[in-house]
């Protein structure tokens, strides 16, 4: 059975088997019965003795329209304009319009749990609170222009027609969290100047904020909009949040300005997102936002950054922002996407692409809008327009194309596929310090020369980190770790070198050899520095091989090797390998029973002079370059110059195939 209220009831019409209470209308004082059972003498009294301004309480009242319309000309004043003090219309019942448009309602004015057909509240002003909790208005809801002064509730008010709120001014808090609205609700040039909360609201229809005004913070979360959402023009001045909203027709932004953050939350997007011309002073956050049917999202303009973390996009999509940061971590791709980005520094931390996705910086020009006209990035033109990814760890690289993009900070651990990563265009990586660098170490002063090439930067930290480990000063040049979390782990030279390797495939795969010279440079210096999976003797090989002519990389390096080579050899052959005379060659011979001696007539290959003539080097020089091609010299040599020579036939062909292979690395098509 129902619960009888907690005031002095009316009880009229009241029937013990159906309906116990009847009539729930409060009594009017000095009376037994509510206003709307009142005799007819009696009402006109009470009528009479109302002034403008009085206190009013008609809860539970049934109210006609011109029950409604009599008692608000009694409280009208000189200029027709109803007055009311403390208005109590808790649980009362409007049949047909309830106009109260222009009606001035100076002291609290609640209306909890009333049921209204068509409302009419046009012009109205509220000076203190306004409370329509739980309210269900069965026809049009009109509250354009009204003025709200104070509190403003509408905490769980059903709308069953239209809600039309166009041009309303709320100056206090505004609640319509749990609101449901069956039909359009407008809130058009509505002006909200403290807090509006609409959290859980339900539009069923069509949602139009276009050009309202949000002076303070505006809460959407969890609200569900399953037609347009429309907040084109409107000016968020604080926080908007949108947290698990649902939007399931087109929600559209045009145009519209945030001052602080703008917060997307486990949103879900059915229908297209637009932002046309929307400046995002501060931060944008779509994490854990769904997006099922998203063609294109932006152009997003953000000042500070765009946040996509573990946001899912199902079906193709193009991104656009010009932001300081954007956040992938964790972001699912189950289709293609395109990145079509400036200024950000993007983060791609474990993120899933289950299809192509291509991170493209658009460096020329602004991103256009709808109409044409450039977007307004002012607030980021002192930044640099090139685009930084910053982190694919724990990326799947299969399907990632980087495009023209800054990898100088790029952290590639716990990535895999690397070797179908896509670099395309001008890909910058870390580069080496480059020049003569010393420090000390072992208690002795060493020199360090680097020659330039594209380094990871996980390679950087490990060196200033194993450097700073035996010297409290890193070498020069080799950038130090930024602060990061503390289970992020470390990458070692091993993984280093399988990171590099990949890489190398990847370019090597592309058909750039040249540039995955680079890449084999850093794998060989990581085996060579890995202390614990790479044996001591192959270690040492490496070393050597590193020495002579840096993998088979540096040229220049081998060059002066060879040539230190055969300027030793000249050398030894100079100070003993040549001799200082050379005996012609005698036969003897028996012809026809008689002895005969020949002695052979060929140049004197005899050198005079001393040991350290012109003579002598010129053909300690011969010596020395025919045994780089494996070629004899002709000249007579001491045994120790034989020695110098068969050394130098050894080592100096070695040489000069390390030359020839750094240079066909750097030429090789």
């Amino acid at each position: 059975m129902p619960e009888p209220p907690d005031w002095d009831y009316c009880g009229r019409g009241a029937q013990e088997a159906t309906d116990p209470i009847g009539c729930r209308g409060v009594h009017v004082p000095g009376h037994a019965s509510c206003l709307a059972h009142l005799a007819d003498d009696e009402r006109a009294a009470y009528f009479a003795g109302l002034t403008p301004g009085d206190d009013i309480d008609h809860r539970g009242t049934p109210f006609t329209n011109s029950l409604l319309g009599a008692l608000l000309r009694s409280l009208s004043d000189h200029a027709g304009r109803s007055i009311l003090g403390k208005v109590r219309f808790m649980g009362a019942t409007f049949t047909g319009d309830a106009v109260f448009k222009g009606v001035a309602f100076n002291d609290v004015a609640d209306f909890t749990g009333t049921t209204f057909g068509k409302a009419d509240f046009r012009w109205a002003t509220f000076k203190d609170d306004a409370v329509f909790g739980r309210v269900t208005f069965d026809g049009v809801a009109s509250f354009e222009e009204a003025t709200f002064s104070a509190l403003a509730t509408f905490k769980g008010t059903r709308f069953t027609g239209e809600a039309l709120f166009e041009f309303a001014e709320f100056t206090g808090n505004t609640l319509f969290e749990g609101a449901a609205f069956t039909d359009e609700a407008r809130f058009a040039a509505a002006t909200f100047t403290s807090y509006a909360w609409f959290s859980e609201a339900e539009f069923a229809s069509a949602a139009w904020f276009d050009r309202a005004t949000f002076n303070g913070p505006a809460g959407f979360d969890r609200a569900t909009f399953s037609g347009n959402a429309v907040f084109e023009r409107a000016k968020f001045s604080a926080s908007a949040g949108f947290g698990e909203g649902r939007f399931t027709g087109n929600a559209v932004f045009d145009r519209a300005t945030f001052t602080e953050d703008a917060v997307f939350e486990r949103a879900t997007f059915d229908g297209g997102l637009f932002f046309a011309e929307a400046p995002f002073p501060r931060n944008v956050r779509f994490s854990e936002a769904r997006f099922t049917s998203l063609p294109s999202l932006g152009p997003l303009v953000c000042r500070e950054q765009v946040d996509l973390s573990r946001a899912v996009f199902e079906t193709p999509v193009t991104v656009e922002a010009a932001a300081r940061e954007l956040c992938c971590e964790r972001t699912q791709w189950k289709s293609t996407a395109i990145l079509r980005l400036r200024y950000a520094t993007v983060d791609l931390t474990d993120a899933v692409l289950s299809s192509p996705v291509a991170v493209k910086p658009v460096q020329t020009a602004p991103f256009d809008t709808a109409s044409g006209t450039p977007m307004d990035e002012i607030m980021l033109i002192p930044l640099d327009p090139s685009v930084r990814v910053v982190s694919v760890r724990g990326l799947d690289a299969a399907h990632l194309v980087l495009t023209d993009v800054d990898l100088t900070a790029c952290l590639f651990s716990g990535a895999f596929h690397m070797d179908q990563l896509r670099l395309e265009g001008r890909c910058s990586f870390a580069p080496t310090p480059t020049g003569v660098h010393w420090r000390w170490h072992w208690c002795k002063p060493w020199l360090y020369w680097w020659s330039r090439r594209r380094t990871l930067a996980e390679e950087h930290y490990w060196r200033a980190d194993h450097a700073g480990a035996r010297n409290s000063d890193p070498p020069r040049g080799w950038a130090s770790r930024p602060p990061r979390p503390s289970r992020v782990r470390d990458p070692g030279p091993e993984s280093l070198a399988a990171t590099y390797r990949e890489l190398r495939k990847a370019y090597e795969d592309s058909k750039n050899v040249p540039g995955a010279a680079d890449f084999y440079y850093g794998e060989m210096e990581m085996r060579r520095h890995d202390r614990t999976g790479t044996a001591f003797a192959e270690r040492a090989l490496l070393g050597a091989y590193w020495l002579l002519s840096g993998y088979g990389l540096r040229a220049l390096r081998a060059v002066l090797w060879l040539s230190l080579a055969m300027g030793l050899t000249v050398l030894g052959l100079m100070a003993g390998g040549l001799p200082t005379h050379a005996p012609l060659p005698n036969a003897t011979g028996t012809l026809a029973g008689s002895t005969i001696a020949l002695q052979a007539n060929q140049p004197d290959l005899s050198i005079t002079g001393g040991r350290w003539t012109l003579q002598r080097a010129g053909r300690a020089a011969q010596v020395a370059v025919n045994s780089v091609v494996f070629r004899t010299s002709g000249q007579n040599l001491t045994p120790a110059g034989t020695a110098i020579e068969l050394a130098s036939r050894i080592t100096e062909p070695v040489l000069l195939a390390l030359v020839v292979l750094a240079v066909r690395e750097r030429v090789k098509r």
